[in-house]
C-alpha cells in the first residue's frame, strides 16, 4: 500500500484481536492476533505485497489454531475441582431426608435447603438416605445403614 506502512495494520488489529480475546474468552481470537502480529513482524521485516500479507495471515492463523487445539488435546487442562459446575454430583455421599416416599422407585428427597427428585429403594416418608450418585437432575439413593447412630428420623 503507497505510503501506509502495512505493519502498522497488522500490528493494530492483532492487539485488537488480543484485547477481544480478553474480554470476550474463548481460546480462539488469541490465535488470530497471534498471526497478525507475526504477520506485522514479516511486514516489517520484508515488506511483501498486500496479498501475501493477508495470504500469510490465514495460513499462520489456520497453523496456530490448528496447532494449539492439538496441543491441548494431547494436554487436556485438568481442573482443580472437577464437579464444580455438577450440583448433583456435589452431594454423593450426603445424607438427605425423603420428603415424598420413595414408591415404585421414585419419590422426593431433601437437601439442605432444597428438593430432589429422587430414584432408588422404596422409603417411607421422613427416612434418612444416603445420596450415592445423580443421573441428570435426579438423586440416585439407598437407605442408610443402622451403623453409627444413622437410620431412619
Amino acid at each position: 500500500m503507497d505510503g501506509i506502512d502495512t505493519y502498522w495494520l497488522w500490528l493494530i488489529a492483532g492487539l485488537a484481536l488480543a484485547l477481544l480475546e480478553m474480554i470476550v474468552p474463548g481460546v480462539y481470537l488469541i490465535w488470530l492476533a497471534m498471526a497478525a502480529l507475526a504477520t506485522a513482524v514479516l511486514a516489517f521485516v520484508s515488506d511483501p505485497p498486500i496479498a501475501m500479507q493477508v495470504i500469510a495471515w490465514v495460513s499462520l492463523s489456520l497453523i496456530f489454531a490448528f496447532s494449539a487445539k492439538r496441543w491441548l488435546r494431547d494436554r487436556p487442562i485438568v481442573s482443580s475441582d472437577p464437579l464444580l459446575n455438577n450440583r448433583a454430583g456435589r452431594l454423593v455421599g450426603e445424607i438427605a431426608l425423603v420428603t415424598q416416599a420413595i414408591e415404585s422407585g421414585a419419590g422426593r428427597v431433601k437437601v439442605g435447603d432444597s428438593e430432589w427428585i429422587a430414584r432408588g429403594a422404596d422409603a417411607a416418608e421422613g427416612t434418612r438416605v444416603r445420596i450415592t450418585g445423580s443421573r441428570g437432575a435426579e438423586l440416585l439413593v439407598e437407605p442408610v445403614a443402622l451403623l453409627g447412630g444413622e437410620g431412619a428420623a
